[in-house]
């Protein structure tokens, strides 16, 4: 985003609110909005410091109140079908998300990690394991703070590890992970994304600017990962778990141990056991 842009963020939750704190340090203005009228419009505002160059509109918004607003940032809960992005894309104002709006102004390396079961498990394990070996490392999205709340400290140095769900990834522009990962699909918000292709699609899409220089992270034990991994379409070197079957490349079980093989080779990492965590790898 530039600098001093007027922005209109869609949306008072926590993503919302670290949108909106994000875009003011970057020297914008905020439009504050939040379908529910009932909001109390002070205890909005007294998330922002006193003086702060954000007003707000509750309950229905009118193109009039477009006036001079030359970006939207989305909260994850707005379906894309709702009147109020209607109202915003009759206006041609430009819709991100607030993934996208952080990955715009972030710094740093990237992994982000999708799918319907585990995803929030999988980020704090991962977390945890990159602070082991880097001394910046943020672990943002669904699983705590919102990706947006962090920017302001992130390096060149920074590794980040978000946590991305299908709403989210619905919004994306340039957003690329330099690791992806997607650990299984299955229905799951067909309300809002009418058809499993469509959900399908949207989970896919975490890898949509990924390029050769990337890598994705895929489950070979789903059957609708196993196609797109081997569809011979994805730019990003594909990664392989399996916890059912023996890989010539990857990461599966043999026995209780995990072992990497490559070209057939195998290499036993660890003992199950010894990671104390419940459930079947």
């Amino acid at each position: 985003m530039n600098q001093s842009q007027r922005v209109l963020v869609a949306g008072t939750g926590k993503s919302g609110i670290a949108a909106a704190k994000l875009i003011l340090d970057r020297g914008g203005e905020v439009l504050l909005y939040d379908g529910n009228a009932g909001l109390d419009e002070e205890t909005v505002k007294k998330n922002f410091p006193e003086g702060a160059k954000v007003s707000l509109v509750l309950g229905e918004i009118k193109r009039s109140d477009l006036l001079g607003v030359e970006l939207c940032i989305v909260s994850p809960g707005i379906p894309m079908d709702s009147p109020f992005v209607g109202v915003v894309d009759d206006a041609k104002i430009p819709i991100l998300g607030e993934i996208e709006l952080a990955y715009q102004c972030g710094a740093g390396h990237l992994a982000a990690i999708t799918g319907t079961n585990g995803k929030t498990t999988t980020t704090a394990l991962t977390g945890e394991i990159l602070k082991a070996h880097f001394e910046e490392v943020f672990v943002v999205g669904n699983i705590g703070e919102p990706y947006t709340a962090k920017v302001g400290e992130m390096t060149e140095n920074s590794v980040t590890v978000a946590e991305v769900s299908s709403f989210q990834l619905e919004t994306i522009m340039d957003f690329r992970p330099e690791v992806s990962a997607i650990l299984n699909i299955t229905p799951d918000h067909l309300n809002r994304h009418k058809t499993m292709e469509n959900y399908i699609q949207i989970k896919e899409a975490i890898t949509l600017n990924q390029t050769e220089e990337d890598a994705v992270v895929l489950n070979y034990d789903d059957p609708v990962l196993r196609e797109f991994g081997t569809s011979g379409d994805l730019k990003p070197k594909v990664i392989w778990f399996s916890s059912r079957e023996m890989l010539k490349d990857g990461f599966c079980m043999k026995g209780d141990q995990i072992v990497f093989c490559r070209d057939g080779k195998e290499k036993e990492l660890l003992d199950v056991h010894s990671m104390h965590l419940m459930g079947v790898p």
